[in-house]
């Protein structure tokens, strides 16, 4: 029973990560469509566990729907996304290129004819971004604040 438990906390546990409007649940298809007016503790955990191991989560962030929208919108779905691919979004800004540098063009609304400028001010601030110190937080605050310097990458900030 224990290992019962431990196994939907574990589930869950990405689930309270993203909790918003939804509740201590977060958003997905457990929080919007099966328990959607969940009030007790016990619904909860079934709406989180819903979220966390039916795998919707990542589709309504980066579609932002099922719950997952947010007052920043995509900047928000990017820095949770950032949050958890730092490693492998670092070794991609490196080269300007790869698909954890697609994917957080995606999740952020970065459109194509705008992707190559997207990978190109990633690879030359790189150094500012993925220092030896750099948490995701700083990460994603020089990531857009070089953003912020392109003319073609200003209208994705806000």
């Amino acid at each position: 029973m224990k290992k019962i438990i431990a196994g939907i906390i574990l589930a869950s546990a990405s689930s309270f990560a993203l909790a918003n409007a939804n509740g201590p649940a977060g958003c997905g298809l457990g929080s919007t469509v099966i328990f959607p007016d969940a009030n007790e503790w016990h619904e909860y955990v079934l709406a989180a566990t819903t979220n966390g191991t039916s795998g919707n989560q990542t589709f309504g962030m980066t579609s932002g729907t099922l719950g997952c929208e947010s007052a920043n919108g995509p900047l928000k779905s990017a820095q949770v996304f950032m949050d958890e691919n730092m490693d492998q979004l670092a070794a991609d800004a490196a080269i300007g290129q790869g698909e954890t540098l697609a994917a957080l063009a995606e999740v952020m609304g970065v459109k194509a004819q705008d992707t190559a400028a997207f990978n190109r001010v990633m690879q030359s601030n790189f150094d500012a971004m993925f220092s030896t110190d750099a948490t995701s937080s700083t990460a994603f605050e020089a990531m857009t604040s070089a953003m912020a310097t392109d003319s073609n990458l200003q209208k994705y900030l806000g």
